[in-house]
């Protein structure tokens, strides 16, 4: 195991309740093992949303590298158009 090193957290009375609770439970052995398991999961989202940021990116550059956009003004014409000629139909 890593070097350990302990250190001091205020918690609300609600969180620090839920704490003792999850280790009375017998969910968890001890309060440390609440922080640590807490600690994994905001590790985990905060991972998580750092790839969701970097997709978004590719993304964005992918639609930047597949040439000039198209006016919405004149895609919407052109549906109508062809929706006007099928309705006619």
């Amino acid at each position: 195991m890593a070097k350990a090193e302990k250190i001091t957290v205020a918690l609300s009375e609600d969180t620090l309740s839920a704490v003792r609770e999850a280790v009375a439970s017998g969910e968890y052995a001890s309060t440390g093992e609440v922080v640590r398991d807490a600690l994994r999961d905001w590790k985990m989202k905060h991972r998580l949303s750092q790839i969701e940021l970097d997709e978004v990116r590719r993304l964005v550059q992918e639609g930047a590298d597949s040439g000039p956009g198209i006016d919405a003004d004149l895609v919407f014409a052109r549906l109508r158009a062809k929706y006007a000629v099928t309705a006619e139909e």
